[in-house]
């Protein structure tokens, strides 16, 4: 579930609903989500996901045309955003031993969604691109996910050229404001 919600930047309620007809996992493999209003956006699967899938559905015994819903309990009940709170936190736990930073971290379903948009825009994918992934109705709402890290400042400064010299950039390299600003990039 939770590789399904990364991949796919779904939110809780998407998740919760997706059923195993909304999936295809042959090639090209993609999921069928329904989001506010009920707009319709189908999403692709990275092959990882898509196995991990089909694994699920395998051990499960679910056909791939059930109308169910795909995430369910250990009671064999759909799953509830509580149950995916949970999950999360005890995977995030478990993940703490491997990540320790991950202790100082709040994290919950929807940071799921964030994350998968700051992945995408770091591997380069366009706004527009990730604006349709996550299923937004603008790419302005997008621009809220995509918080600028350090990484991609330290790639952006690496890519600019520095300024020719000239005999005003001497003056600016002695005023300590100035160079704390441009540090704080």
């Amino acid at each position: 579930m939770l590789a399904t919600m990364f991949n796919t930047g779904a939110r809780v309620q998407e998740i919760l609903d997706l059923r195993p007809c909304d999936l295809r996992l042959g090639r090209p493999a993609h999921a069928r989500l329904f989001g506010k209003g009920r707009k319709e956006r189908v999403c692709p699967l990275w092959p990882q996901t898509a196995d991990l899938l089909k694994n699920l559905l395998a051990e499960s015994a679910t056909p791939a045309d059930s109308s169910r819903p795909l995430f369910l309990n250990s009671r064999g009940q759909p799953l509830t955003r509580f149950g995916v709170r949970y999950l999360l936190r005890k995977h995030c736990k478990r993940a703490q031993a491997i990540a320790p930073s991950l202790r100082r971290k709040r994290l919950h379903p929807h940071s799921m969604r964030h994350s998968t948009a700051v992945h995408l825009l770091k591997s380069g994918i366009d706004f527009v691109t990730i604006s349709q992934w996550l299923g937004h109705a603008s790419v302005n709402t997008t621009n809220r996910y995509a918080t600028v890290d350090i990484e991609m400042k330290q790639a952006a400064i690496s890519k600019a050229q520095p300024p020719r010299k000239t005999r005003s950039t001497r003056r600016w390299r002695n005023d300590p404001s100035l160079l704390a600003w441009l540090e704080a990039l």
